[in-house]
């Protein structure tokens, strides 16, 4: 009776616990003086997208130094593009849009930005890039400093094996400087200080350690770079020296593109969905598709609070992404309950059957929910930004999911368990077919 009377109180605590997470997820709450206003809150919630919220569209024009257009080569326009995509990313804009177009042109969209002067300026200021070692001290400025930077692949010693390294070259004056540095790095390994740092508009790009004095007009970079990444390195070293300036011809803000309303309805289609979702899994699964929903209750909850804290850039395709997580949600449950109910075909009881249906179930969940987060990784690193927005709301909903799934949903089961119910058609049908087969 006692057991009976803790499982009763435990699954409405819990019940209670999924409203109130929801509530602080989407309303907010303001306790001793912090407040939240959910995950909606224009300062401390979600991103939108430009489809969902307007912003920013600034286009920029290659010039040489009289004002004159160009027409910039394809390597040092892709040059451009790594320094606007690491700016964006660093003010947190990784939902950003950038193309390229003709005759040296490269246009940047903005989300939720309308000051598009301030947006022009953290694009259009020239990149400054130095070399500094461990105690603040510039070595080397890009611009005036380092002639070239390119990705290369092979061996960069007799001993070492084939890898992606950047090679930076030096002009004379650049050359003695880097060697009084490297000498002087080299003899601080007891101190932990042997390295020299490439910084980006004061932000540490790579900092590799120095084992030598490196007296020659050039020196090469290692540190497990894939190819990409070392072509990035490449680019942003480059940076700091780029044979033309950029231009503003265009800055102008536009509405979103989906209209006003599109979020709102967005958001009540979700709900819809939801409560669809819970109306099917109480018909097919009884009492345990009861337990489902409140799993589903606090998923959702979660999935709020996750996007508002991290304030992920949200557009259409995030919502898609969010959508399509709920489905998987719910997917593990199924699996999970049919398992369920074959044990209790069998003849086993309850509680039996509860423990194997989810350790059965349990590696195929498994399984399929790590190859979607592969997924969701491989197009995360595309760096396409409604690709990159899809992938981040999938990926977080599939990680949230694995643990309604298989954390809640079991300790609510076990709380089930522990009531004593004993009839079976709680969890299925158990009338008899034509043939004497149970539905």
């Amino acid at each position: 009776m006692q057991m009976k009377k803790k499982s009763i109180i435990t699954l409405c605590f819990v019940v209670v616990l999924a409203l109130i997470l929801n509530y602080v997820a989407f309303i907010g709450f303001n306790i001793a003086g912090y407040s939240y206003g959910g995950m909606f809150d224009e300062t401390k919630g979600i991103r939108k997208g430009i489809d969902l919220a307007g912003g920013s569209v600034i286009t920029f024009q290659a010039v040489d130094d009289d004002g004159n257009a160009i027409d910039a080569s394809e390597s040092d326009m892709n040059v451009v593009e790594s320094i606007f995509q690491t700016r964006l990313t660093n003010a947190g804009y990784t939902d950003a849009r950038i193309s390229q177009g003709e005759g040296g042109k490269i246009t940047v969209e903005i989300p939720s930005v309308f000051e598009t002067d301030e947006a022009a300026s953290l694009l259009g200021d020239v990149a400054k890039l130095t070399f500094v070692d461990a105690d603040g001290n510039v070595i080397l400025e890009g611009a005036t400093d380092i002639k070239d930077a390119s990705y290369q692949y092979g061996q960069v010693s007799e001993t070492s094996a084939a890898q992606a390294y950047v090679q930076v070259e030096f002009n004379s004056e650049a050359k003695e400087k880097f060697a009084e540095a490297t000498r002087t790095a080299a003899g601080l390994s007891s101190e932990g200080k042997n390295y020299i740092s490439i910084m980006m508009d004061e932000t540490v790009v790579s900092s590799p350690r120095v084992s030598e004095e490196i007296n020659s007009d050039s020196c090469v970079i290692t540190g497990d770079f894939t190819a990409e990444e070392a072509q990035d390195l490449a680019n942003k070293i480059k940076s700091g020296q780029l044979p033309f300036n950029l231009n503003v011809i265009t800055q102008e803000t536009v509405g979103a593109e989906l209209g006003t309303n599109a979020l709102p309805r967005s958001l009540t289609a979700a709900a819809i969905g939801i409560i669809l979702i819970m109306i099917f899994m109480v018909i097919m699964y009884r009492v345990p598709g009861l337990i489902a929903d409140i799993s589903l209750l606090i998923y959702v909850g979660l999935i709020g609070l996750a996007l508002g804290l991290f304030r992920v850039n949200l557009s259409l395709s995030g919502i898609a992404g969010i959508v399509l997580s709920i489905g998987m949600a719910v997917d593990a449950d199924c699996i999970i309950f049919e398992r369920m109910k074959e044990e209790l075909r069998l003849g086993k009881t309850i509680k039996a059957s509860v423990d194997a249906g989810f350790n059965k179930a349990f590696s195929a969940i498994l399984d399929s929910n790590v190859t979607t987060i592969i997924s969701c990784v491989v197009l995360y690193l595309s760096g396409i930004g409604t690709v990159t927005g899809f992938a981040t709301t999938l990926g977080i909903g599939v990680v949230l999911s694995m643990f309604t799934a298989i954390v809640i949903t079991k300790f609510l089961l076990k709380q089930l368990v522990g009531i004593g119910i004993q009839n079976r058609n709680a969890f299925y049908s158990t009338k008899a077919k034509k043939g004497g087969a149970e539905e």
